[in-house]
């Protein structure tokens, strides 16, 4: 009896050289029909192969890939924006496939060929990738069941509580900026649906600093049920606010990366900062949003704070079953 073994010839670069991608699609074009790569191309180092890049270019070159991933590509977006999220890595604007840039067109030469025929400089559609056109979708007068639509068209399944949470964060704020943005949508739902049960709650944050004045911050918390209101000093607002949070809380947290990204354009665009926090051996990352980058700092410190908390609470519990 005469038996065949199928073996299935498996790829792994690495994007140290920025070659990771091309030598995986070489792999492929000679016969390894398994890659295994990353989305939004994270990992050690210089990262690896990106997911989202080869994905697209075995479905825009089939003529020379005749194969197919079976990857949802609609959900290649919210994917790489739940990446994010979780990981607190933001992709940098000019990113292949899912960088902020990647389908915005400046330049009078680009705008004009791209209104004549799409293909010019568009590859592929944003919708393609689950990106729909960034535009003015619901205003300030908008309801709640329109924000809820406008979400789910955005891949996002929000409970009753979280849709509350999220469209009172948006009428906020419409009230601030002159156009809401799906990225706009975008980090509020994030921002609400991955947050930790909230032991600290910001009630509210002043600032002090300029260039002949100590930066200062008063805050006020809820902690536990408890109101709390103290005031601190740093190198800068934003230092101080951290500082002033972690006396108001009592804890002791070491802060790793603190990074702040632009969601749209314009004097009035909303800030998101991401923060890694360490304590004890455990890592989180807290997200916050805002017109102010200052309280997008503070909002995504709380965050983080909560998620450290929710940890805990956990580990303590699994110690007793």
């Amino acid at each position: 009896m005469c038996r065949t073994l199928l073996r299935v010839i498996s790829v792994h670069c690495h994007n140290d050289l920025g070659l990771a991608v091309a030598n995986s699609l070489s792999a492929v074009a000679n016969g390894a029909r398994q890659v295994e790569c990353t989305i939004n191309g994270i990992g050690e180092r210089a990262g690896n192969a990106a997911m989202e890049e080869i994905v697209m270019i075995l479905r825009t070159r089939r003529d020379l890939f005749p194969v197919d991933s079976r990857i949802v590509t609609e959900k290649i977006y919210t994917t790489s924006r739940l990446i994010t999220s979780i990981t607190g890595v933001t992709v940098q604007p000019n990113k292949a496939v899912v960088g902020a840039n990647a389908f915005a067109h400046e330049s009078g030469i680009h705008q004009d060929g791209l209104l004549k025929e799409k293909i010019t400089y568009e590859i592929m559609t944003p919708a393609s990738i689950g990106l729909a056109k960034s535009a003015l979708v619901i205003g300030k007068h908008s309801g709640s069941h329109a924000f809820m639509a406008r979400a789910a068209e955005l891949g996002y399944n929000l409970s009753k509580d979280e849709l509350k949470v999220a469209f009172e964060r948006f009428k906020e704020l419409a009230d601030k900026k002159k156009e809401i943005y799906d990225e706009d949508i975008e980090a509020i739902i994030t921002e609400v649906a991955f947050r930790a049960p909230d032991k600290y709650k910001l009630i509210n944050m002043n600032v002090m600093s300029g260039t002949n004045a100590i930066p200062a911050a008063t805050v006020e918390m809820d902690v536990d049920g408890k109101i709390i209101k103290d005031v601190g000093f740093g190198d800068g607002p934003v230092d101080a606010a951290f500082k002033t949070i972690a006396k108001v809380t009592g804890t002791k947290s070491r802060l790793l990366k603190y990074a702040v990204n632009s969601i749209t354009g314009g004097t009035d665009a909303q800030g998101e900062v991401s923060v890694r926090l360490e304590e004890d051996g455990c890592i989180v990352v807290g997200q916050g949003s805002h017109t102010d980058i200052i309280m997008a700092s503070v909002l995504a410190y709380v965050n983080a704070l909560n998620r450290l908390e929710h940890i805990k609470c956990r580990s303590v519990k699994g110690m007793y079953k």
